[in-house]
């Protein structure tokens, strides 16, 4: 099923989101402008796009797996909601771990977007929860 989702190029050289390969997830954004990421630091890189959600539909932006294990760079908020409302221009906080200052180009890939249908849900207070084979085993508890 396929749902339009409105979009605004916030200038004539922003490049709209895309995907790779056919059967990926994720729509790849990229920045609308160069700009050196300092080491240690998170720096905020522009997009040139808003987008409008319709309700019941969530957007999350996400790592590129090739920046964060080739040069050290990820989100600082891994993975960042936009929630349906939002309208505002799509930025990411990008955080250099390296030790050297990276630059992004203008147009350079730097996150994924992806869009989920959420449903609304109410939360039902019980005295006990379901037993389940993992129960309260925490982190690192499946091996």
């Amino acid at each position: 099923m396929s749902k339009n989702i409105e979009i605004k190029l916030l200038d004539s050289s922003s490049v709209l989101p895309q995907k790779q390969h056919e059967n990926d997830i994720g729509y790849d954004l990229s920045s609308s402008v160069e700009i050196t990421l300092p080491s240690k630091e998170v720096t905020l890189v522009s997009t040139g796009v808003a987008i409008s959600l319709p309700t019941g539909i969530a957007g999350f932006i996400l790592p590129r797996s090739g920046l964060a294990s080739n040069h050290l760079i990820t989100l600082i908020n891994a993975p960042g909601l936009i929630d349906p409302g939002y309208t505002g221009e799509l930025k990411v906080p990008l955080i250099n771990h390296g030790q050297n200052t990276y630059t992004i180009n203008k147009h350079d890939r730097i996150a994924q977007l992806v869009i989920l249908k959420t449903d609304t849900i109410t939360f039902e207070v019980v005295d006990e929860l379901q037993t389940t084979d993992r129960a309260t085993k925490g982190f690192g508890s499946t091996g």
